[in-house]
């Protein structure tokens, strides 16, 4: 995606058409951090086009020595955290885990993700608690350091680096049971 400096001007200056097209040309990549944050397609456009009316909105901030992609996603990501807090369910969500129980069927985990596609994985991180998702979202595929996180979701360090740790466990005993479903039944 290469946004032209004109074309930012343009939006800056209003025109309708120039805005079009810079929702044309930067679509595919906001939905797809939507969608990664979201519960369902709906809440994905409606997040979408919040944040885009941000970015719209926020041209004149612009800085043109940081990237425009990193800078509209950073704008993005933002939009999509303040719109989870605003549902605050998240309190009633969250499981704590008191035990962590070390096994060798994780040895397989790393050889049954080579055979899995996009999909699946996208299936089992929406799985997570809702908190535990976002976190690991922002770490681990968006790049965000814990302090970043902890200051995104009003939370410690310590709770951020509890999700990461709680999501991977998760994570992980999800593709055991993928990788060897007849000895979790036993």
């Amino acid at each position: 995606m290469n946004i032209d400096l004109d074309l930012i001007t343009a939006c800056i200056n209003r025109e309708r058409r120039a805005e079009y097209e810079l929702y044309k040309l930067t679509y595919s990549y906001l939905m797809s951090i939507c969608v990664r944050y979201t519960n369902n397609k709906e809440e994905a456009e409606e997040a979408l086009n919040t944040g885009f009316l941000k970015i719209l909105n926020n041209l004149t901030k612009y800085k043109t020595e940081i990237p425009f992609k990193v800078w509209m996603r950073k704008v993005m990501v933002n939009t999509l955290i303040d719109a989870y807090r605003k549902q605050k369910i998240h309190n009633e969500q969250i499981k704590y885990i008191e035990n962590y129980i070390e096994t060798s069927d994780f040895a397989d985990v790393n050889s049954a993700l080579t055979k899995m596609n996009t999909d699946q994985i996208y299936t089992m991180i929406k799985q997570l608690p809702p908190m535990s998702q976002k976190v690991f979202n922002l770490y681990a595929i968006d790049g965000f350091a814990h302090k970043e996180i902890a200051e995104m979701l009003n939370m410690s360090e310590g709770t951020s680096k509890w999700h990461l740790s709680f999501s991977r466990q998760q994570l992980k005993e999800m593709v055991t049971k993928i990788v060897s479903p007849k000895k979790i039944a036993s």
